[in-house]
């Protein structure tokens, strides 16, 4: 590009700016995840996991991330599925809401428990070989 007093590093400049900030933009999204665990009588009865690009912007600060290792893909679920243990464990952590019923008929205990994570905005950092996922507060 050729600015109109001819001066060609300004115009680089600006260029090399805009590119490292766009392809900084895609290494850094934000991602809507939710999470549903139903037990039924002491056996899982469902289990969901649902998880969407964010299509606004969300906002709050990152806090208390977890660091997954990764073999360079940047499909989250694909990611998350890999290291189901590490990610349940942590969302734990984070807070889960619980809902426990319990009825007793002809002398027999029904029990039904629902542990829930509320849709919450992760910002999620691609690297080479891991992947930085944290909540937004």
């Amino acid at each position: 590009m050729r600015s109109r007093d001819g001066n060609h590093t300004f115009s680089r400049s600006i260029s090399s700016i805009i590119l490292l900030l766009s392809s900084l933009a895609l290494h850094a999204s934000e991602y809507l995840i939710s999470y549903k665990y139903s037990v039924r009588n002491a056996i899982l009865y469902n289990e969901t996991l649902a998880i969407s690009k964010s299509m606004q912007k969300c906002s709050g600060k990152p806090y208390d991330s977890l660091f997954l290792e990764t073999d360079t893909s940047d499909n989250l679920k694909n990611i998350l599925t890999t290291n189901n243990e590490e990610f349940i464990e942590y969302i734990h952590k984070l807070g889960l809401s619980v809902k426990h019923e319990e009825k007793t008929a002809n002398y027999q205990n029904f029990s039904h428990t629902v542990l829930t994570l509320k849709t919450t905005c992760f910002k999620v950092d691609f690297n080479d070989n891991f992947v930085k996922i944290s909540p937004l507060k």
